[in-house]
């Protein structure tokens, strides 16, 4: 495994992440368990944020108090099943940045056609996490990167809960300099550009559309 990927191995992680995969998961034990590992997913990914010190007063003394040196995060969600990880990353960092980017993915060529796109100006003093359930073929998290360069985005990083092989090759062909974080790199994609075994489209499973 390349060292640019993180597979985050935690047991709970690990345990979330095989009740999602199961067909049998109804779509509101779906989007709970996505929200849960979101939280565990966002611990690891932030791991790194630079820390400082600034006086507190608790009910018995003052003291010096760890924050964060730096302006908060600004979390991309690629639309739309990235928000099912961005609301679990939202409940530890409610005061980040948010930013979406819409993207699909052409079922023919496999290539993402953008359709929407919102995000903080001062993307390049923050840190930023793109977030989105897959990375399948990389088509879609690479035009979405490609795009949030453009507009100053520096120090990035992006967190899925599945990765192919093929997807991060990809991947790290286009930016060989953003990390990623995954719960699991799964086996290939299959002819239509799924993940296998992977667990569906997780868009529909998260909104119960199909």
């Amino acid at each position: 495994m390349s060292a640019n990927v993180t597979v985050v191995e935690h047991p709970l992680v690990q345990v979330k992440l095989t009740q999602m995969r199961s067909k049998e998961t109804a779509t509101p034990d779906f989007r709970r368990l996505l929200k849960e590992i979101s939280h565990l997913l966002a611990y690891e990914v932030t791991r790194d944020l630079v820390l400082t010190e600034r006086e507190v007063e608790t009910p018995v003394e003052r003291a010096m108090c760890p924050v964060l040196r730096d302006l908060e995060p600004c979390f991309i969600s690629i639309l739309r099943a990235g928000n099912g990880i961005l609301d679990g990353m939202m409940d530890l960092l409610p005061s980040a940045r948010v930013g979406h980017v819409g993207l699909y993915r052409d079922h023919e060529t496999l290539e993402a056609i953008e359709y929407y796109y919102k995000v903080p100006t001062d993307m390049a003093d923050r840190e930023v996490i793109v977030v989105d359930p897959m990375l399948a073929t990389g088509h879609t998290a690479v035009a979405a990167i490609d795009r949030l360069k453009k507009d100053g985005a520096k120090n990035i990083k992006f967190l899925c809960l599945l990765a192919a092989p093929e997807g991060i090759e990809e991947f790290q062909k286009g930016h060989p300099d953003v990390p990623v974080y995954t719960a699991s790199v799964d086996q290939k994609l299959n002819e239509h550009g799924y993940i296998v075994p992977g667990l569906g489209d997780a868009g529909d499973r998260i909104y119960g559309t199909k």
